[in-house]
């Protein structure tokens, strides 16, 4: 090989387009996965009859220099398009090929119509072409490539963004123009898989998944690389592990001895939930999502591995469940850390419902933590989850979380209690009763229903009550302004009430249980019977103790 001076490939430009001496090579593009093709990208070639091979890093910035890449990569372009068609008339399965659009192309308005009549000439489906631009093509002029990105769109084409990170505003560039496709490069990690650039790599694909935009590496040489990329979430790859740029015959042999399957998006959410949103501060989901939902959290599920991904929390969670740890702190914690196997079965058996269903499914699961500031802690939360979006075997969840330890194990030591009282009551004149105060729901013991005919459950209490006179008339507004205290936060209310029709007087008792923020949760009720020798008061004296107690 000997290298053209810039004289010599201007001059013999024309002539290699003429004689095919410009050529184009496929390098094809894989599913680590299933091993399957995906697509490949066009690379353009020079090899003059007399000085050989010309390297792409010599020739094609001295096309560029001179004007000339507009010609070359339209040639390019339309050698595609023959090739697909080509597959397409010999009834070949063919995949998606990548085209490569450089800056000059960006700055000839007729580019994008060029390439759309190159397209309907050989009456190739637009499924299977793809426009690749590089970042660097961006910068400078991001509304003019946001103009020429919106009329490729328009006609149906995918976008790829090449070689992204490599400049100074990789971040701008992304939030401002709409790609398809993110395509990174293993320079990233510069032979050592990790490290800083595994960091920044697991961070776009991360990113990239919250944009719903499909990533592709390049360069990927060894199978710890790829493995690698695979654990982060990324399975399309391109590079000399599966397959070195090749011309197109070698391509369609390899092409027909390997199964093809159709790129997925990175994540396709469901109820139109635009992903994008969360991570924008002037959105209603940013706001709801930070001040009104309580402690929330958006979290990722691999199926196959089980695996659980903490994405993002509001400063809720962090309040509630972080045990003081940061924001950062949580979204480290690796899958399965806090929750012994038991809890784990809880929470999975969740998640597959939450799946199957596609509604809200609810759990409690308890969590060992163990911190700087709090040492160990054991919390129990209450976590009520669905499914807001999905990737092959990925599902991503929206989940509400709750710390409700302190009332756990409140109704822990209450359900003991209650066992004691129950047995106890059995052999005494005493009744028992659950009150949800927020739901105004009664719930009676057996004795309760057994004696009085009540049913397992009485809504909108204490009126079922007064209805069929278990409360006398005289005392209903009374036991009525009862409810009212324990609504306003009372903590215990008694008197002595004369119950049903023969007004036999029971010393009537009810005792608040609180949640974690000091809210009136429930009232547990008694009913003793008062015999001789008590005190037979009337129930002002219960309207009076229960305004002692506020």
């Amino acid at each position: 090989m000997q290298k053209m001076t810039e004289q010599e490939m201007v001059e013999g430009f024309q002539d290699a387009l003429k004689f095919n001496n410009i050529y184009v090579c496929y390098q094809p593009q894989f599913n680590h996965i299933t091993g399957r093709m995906i697509g490949a990208e066009a690379l353009m070639r020079w090899k003059h009859p007399i000085f050989g091979v010309q390297m792409p890093s010599d020739f094609i910035p001295i096309l560029e220099k001179n004007n000339l890449i507009y010609d070359a990569d339209i040639y390019v372009f339309e050698m595609v398009c023959k090739s697909q068609r080509a597959g397409l008339d010999h009834g070949r399965e063919i995949v998606p090929i990548s085209v490569n659009m450089s800056r000059y192309d960006i700055y000839n308005n007729d580019y994008v119509k060029t390439i759309e009549e190159i397209r309907k000439k050989y009456n190739v489906p637009v499924k299977y072409l793809r426009i690749e631009i590089t970042e660097s093509s961006a910068i400078g002029g991001t509304e003019l490539i946001s103009n020429v990105l919106k009329e490729l769109h328009s006609y149906g084409y995918l976008v790829e963004m090449d070689d992204f990170g490599s400049g100074y505003s990789s971040l701008n560039i992304l939030k401002d123009l709409e790609v398809d496709i993110i395509k990174l490069d293993m320079k990233f990690l510069q032979g050592n898989v990790g490290g800083r650039g595994g960091i920044i790599l697991s961070s776009i694909v991360q990113m990239a998944r919250w944009l719903d935009t499909p990533i592709i590496v390049e360069g990927v040489e060894t199978i710890e690389q790829a493995n690698y990329m695979k654990s982060l979430g990324c399975n399309y790859i391109q590079g000399y592990l599966y397959a070195k740029p090749m011309d197109e015959e070698a391509f369609i042999e390899k092409s027909n001895q390997i199964h093809h399957e159709v790129m997925q998006p990175a994540i396709n959410l469901i109820d139109n939930l635009e992903a994008g949103k969360f991570w924008d501060p002037s959105s209603l989901e940013t706001l709801i999502f930070s001040n009104y939902v309580g402690a929330a959290t958006v979290f990722s599920y691999d199926s196959i591995d089980e695996k659980m991904e903490i994405l993002r929390v509001n400063s809720k969670y962090v309040e509630e469940i972080g045990m003081g740890r940061t924001e950062k702190e949580i979204i480290k914690v690796k899958s399965w850390s806090e929750v012994d196997d038991e809890n784990k079965r809880i929470y999975l058996d969740t998640v597959k419902r939450s799946i199957e269903s596609g509604e809200e499914e609810s759990c409690e699961t308890w969590r060992q933590f163990c911190t700087d500031l709090c040492g160990e802690e054991k919390i129990c939360v209450r976590t009520d989850m669905r499914v807001i979006g999905k990737t092959g075997d990925t599902y991503l969840f929206y989940a509400l979380c709750r710390n409700v330890t302190d009332e756990k194990r409140a109704f822990d030591e209450l359900y003991k209690s209650e066992r004691r009282f129950r047995f106890a009551s059995e052999q005494a004149n005493v009744y028992a009763w659950e009150y949800d105060i927020a739901s105004k729901e009664m719930r009676p013991c057996y004795r309760c229903m057994r004696d009085l005919n009540l049913p397992p459950l009485l809504k909108n209490y204490p009126e079922p009550a007064i209805e069929v006179g278990i409360f006398p008339p005289d005392y209903a507004d009374m036991y009525r302004d009862w409810h009212k205290q324990l609504e306003n936060g009372v903590g215990t209310i008694e008197g002595i009430i004369p119950l049903t029709v023969g007004r036999v007087p029971f010393h009537v008792r009810y005792s608040t249980v609180y949640d974690e923020n000091g809210r009136p949760l429930k009232a547990y009720g008694s009913a003793t019977l008062v015999v001789d020798g008590e005190d037979k008061a009337d129930g002002e004296k219960g309207e009076e103790s229960g305004q002692e107690n506020n």
